[in-house]
């Protein structure tokens, strides 16, 4: 797992360094870890835009995998952000450590890169913008668009 940005090629896969060169398009799926609800949410780095997509049930962590597959099967990212829980002073706790454990999960069974970010306050505002509707997925899909800005180069 890493927190770099992402690689550089040219605008249409060629290689990297010469003029104009732009990144490759990314689509990214965005993951609001939970013991109970795993809430995913989509990315375009194209158009550094973000959609929540769904939750998916958990137990102790463990998510319904089918259900899981079946998103990152339709979607097909490139890579997976997972949001990381911090107290708000930066202190990790133990759903930090079972976050990463998740994260590690996610690469090995998807062959994908996989990301952590701080997530401090995604839950907070999910509650504030869902209303009725779906918290999880609406936390995932801040979390994606954290991502989006802080990771992804800014156009030129």
């Amino acid at each position: 797992m890493s927190c770099a940005g992402p690689s550089v090629t040219g605008r249409h896969g060629g290689q990297p360094g010469g003029a104009g060169d732009l990144p490759a398009p990314e689509t990214v799926l965005a993951v609001d870890f939970g013991l109970k609800h795993i809430g995913l949410a989509v990315g375009q780095t194209i158009t550094r835009t973000a959609s929540p997509l769904t939750t998916v049930s958990a137990k102790d962590g463990r998510p319904n995998w089918g259900a899981f597959d079946a998103v990152v099967g339709q979607w097909r990212p490139d890579r997976l952000v997972v949001g990381l829980p911090s107290h708000m002073d930066g202190a990790e706790s133990e759903m930090s450590r079972r976050a990463r454990q998740f994260a590690r999960i996610l690469e090995k069974r998807y062959a994908r890169p996989v990301q952590l970010i701080d997530e401090r306050l995604t839950s907070v505002e999910a509650k504030r913008l869902a209303a009725d509707g779906d918290n999880h997925a609406i936390a995932a899909g801040l979390i994606a668009e954290t991502w989006l800005n802080s990771h992804w180069l800014a156009p030129g």
